[in-house]
């Protein structure tokens, strides 16, 4: 009798791992992903350009429970909220992370932060994109406003004395005492 061979079955995402597992063993992994391929930042980028670099570096917490340090570096290529034009921001970012199976507690006296583990399984992607997001400035704007693409310049100094302050209202306040 012949062997019966088939298509390779679709197995996990490669993405997918074994934090548990990874932790026992002290595991680093470093990955690289297209900013343009994780789905919550798409919408804050001006374009798709630009990788995302992390590191992660595997090891038990002292609680027990398995960890994480994630570093990651970017240059996305975000809108500006003041021009609503493109400008890189460099990014790194570093955080600890401690696992656990179901919604819990941190422990009182652990600096790291708490992500909830699918049946031990993480997505190192996910992880990635997460660190990236907290990076990133609320409202994202060009470093130098004088530089910023449309945006009009506002004066820093105080008007001169002499000059005579335009008041757009002036006119419904003299209708006011008339009545």
């Amino acid at each position: 009798m012949r062997p019966y061979y088939t298509r390779p079955m679709a197995g996990a995402s490669l993405d997918r791992i074994d934090c548990v597992r990874l932790a026992e063993g002290a595991v680093s992994l470093q990955r690289a992903y297209a900013l343009g391929t994780l789905p919550r930042l798409r919408d804050l980028l001006a374009d798709d350009s630009g990788m995302l670099r992390a590191e992660f570096a595997f090891a038990k917490a002292e609680s027990g429970r398995a960890g994480v340090t994630v570093t990651v570096t970017a240059e996305p290529r975000l809108v500006c909220q003041r021009c609503l034009q493109g400008f890189e921001l460099p990014v790194t970012a570093k955080s600890e992370i401690e696992f656990a199976e179901e919604e819990a507690s941190p422990t009182p006296d652990s600096e790291r932060d708490l992500y909830v583990a699918e049946h031990g399984q993480v997505s190192l992607r996910d992880l990635a994109e997460e660190e990236l997001l907290l990076a990133l400035p609320f409202a994202p704007a060009c470093s130098a406003p004088q530089l910023c693409g449309n945006a009009p310049l506002i004066a820093t100094d105080p008007p001169a004395a002499t000059e005579e302050a335009v008041r757009p209202f002036s006119a419904l306040q003299e209708l006011l005492k008339k009545t």
